[in-house]
């Protein structure tokens, strides 16, 4: 029998004294070095299955995020960058009906319902979405309840991942099944979310009691990682380890200054008796004085005096620290100068090309996360609400509401470096035909209805008044110059 390559390499293995099981696995890795045995493999970690190990490191996480979060400038600075990115003054809904009039009324009851939205009065709709965001990052998730007032308007009330309970698992009749608070029906759907009545961690006697909200009336935001997944993960997962040893690091770099500066100097005397300074020992050695500017001081003979010369800190322990600021900002994927604020090593090159990578990410997660987890949402209930209960006329809304749920939502614009190169673009594209106005203005959070009615009342006004705002006419271009001569 001819032996194949795999069994000869296995033979090969067991000589060299590896039992039988271990030359097989070892054998099935070769093709892979990070599927390999040895020290090296066995020095790695390893995730068998990724939902139970998301359950399991979901609080741990959360609550070592929300403690950096607060305490760690980096941390505290990189949260920031998301939320403003993701939200900035907030990610506005634009209606999509096909009659303008219809579309105008509702646009303008959602703007009207905005500053009310929040159920607990801490900020409006827009201020909602910014907390969602923060959330989002740390803790990995946020959930959204809806309710109504006595006038049946809708309103909403933020929950934190806490308050739904992760410990909560249990099988249900019918092939229906409850998964660290999240319950799922016979299809895997999700089917509701079951909530403590009152926010865990209040200073008062808290209710123990398990609420059943439907998962029609909760938005769950949270980034989805893996098919299947259950609860989010806070976004600082991998980054955590190398913030708690920055952090470490920083202040024993500190620890070792402050130290060093305590040493002022030293006596040296030959013959064992102190004097020179004035001050007092405080019975451990030490001379309790200090030197004044202008102050000759008498030495005894044979006496000298050495001052403290602390090393510095060198440029290899600041290099590290920048490597490794680097690396938790590639990790929590925001741009390392919004993270520390260094902006000495950019030019307008690099800082753009990082700007547009970031940007590009972020508005996935704005359109695949935000806007598709909680606003979508919360449109359509609003809308359903408003127009059931009669404050909005909606002609054929029985027949096919869709026309009245759809909306587009508009992030607000990003600022680049050269404004002006970027308008001149814009302005390109939209002659060349490659980009429409409604485009353009939309890629800059304005509705294209209002922009233009605003612009059209502006000129009414300045035209009555008698004032023309022209603008400056602009520099011949070299070819012109050539031509003109």
């Amino acid at each position: 029998m001819i032996a194949t390559p795999a069994a000869l390499i296995a033979r090969a293995l067991r000589g060299l004294g590896l039992s039988r099981p271990a030359a097989r696995i070892a054998t099935r890795a070769l093709g892979y070095d990070g599927a390999a045995g040895g020290r090296r493999g066995r020095a790695m970690g390893d995730m068998p299955l990724a939902i139970p190990a998301q359950l399991a490191a979901r609080q741990p996480l959360a609550r070592r995020a929300r403690y950096l979060a607060a305490n760690n400038g980096h941390a505290s600075a990189g949260t920031e960058a998301w939320v403003s990115a993701l939200v900035g003054t907030g990610v506005k809904p634009q209606s999509a009906h096909p009659e303008p009039e219809i579309r105008k009324a509702l646009d303008a009851a959602f703007c009207r319902w905005t500053d009310t939205a929040d159920a607990d009065g801490l900020t409006d709709f827009f201020g909602m979405q910014a907390l969602i965001a923060r959330r989002l990052v740390v803790d990995g998730e946020c959930f959204t309840a809806f309710v109504h007032d006595e006038r049946g308007a809708l309103l909403l009330r933020l929950m934190d991942g806490e308050q739904v309970s992760g410990a909560y698992h249990t099988e249900l009749t019918g092939g229906a099944r409850i998964v660290a608070g999240v319950e799922f029906d016979a299809l895997g759907r999700r089917a509701a979310y079951h909530c403590w009545r009152q926010r865990p961690g209040l200073p008062i006697a808290s209710s123990l009691e398990l609420v059943r909200l439907s998962s029609d009336d909760v938005c769950h935001v949270f980034r989805p990682e893996t098919p299947g997944q259950v609860r989010g993960v806070s976004w600082f997962a991998p980054v955590l380890l190398r913030l708690a040893d920055l952090d470490s690091a920083h202040d024993a770099q500190l620890m070792r200054q402050k130290i060093a500066a305590l040493l002022t100097g030293f006596v040296i005397d030959p013959n064992g008796e102190a004097g020179g300074f004035e001050g007092r020992d405080d019975g451990a050695g030490n001379l309790d004085g200090g030197l004044e500017p202008g102050t000759l001081k008498v030495l005894q003979p044979g006496q000298d005096i050495r001052f403290s010369d602390p090393a510095a800190i060198g440029q290899e322990a600041v290099d590290f620290l920048k490597v490794t600021a680097r690396e938790i900002a590639a990790g929590l994927g925001v741009p390392y100068e919004q993270l520390t604020g260094d902006l000495s090593g950019v030019n307008y090159s690099s800082i753009r090309a990082g700007l547009v990578e970031f940007r590009r990410r972020v508005e996935a997660i704005q359109h695949n996360i935000l806007v598709y987890q909680f606003c979508r949402p919360v449109w359509r209930r609003f809308v359903t609400t408003e127009i059931l209960a009669g404050r909005l006329d909606a002609p054929g809304f029985e027949r096919d509401p869709e026309p009245y749920l759809s909306a587009n939502w508009l992030p607000p614009k990003c600022d680049w470096v050269d404004p002006l190169k970027d308008a001149q673009a814009e302005i390109a594209a939209i002659n060349a035909g490659l980009m429409s106005r409604r485009q353009a203005v939309a890629a800059r959070g304005y509705d294209l209805e209002q922009l233009d009615a605003e612009i059209a009342a502006d000129r009414a006004a300045a035209q009555a008044l008698g004032l023309s705002f022209a603008p400056p006419p602009s520099a011949p271009s070299p070819a012109q110059q050539g031509a003109a001569e």
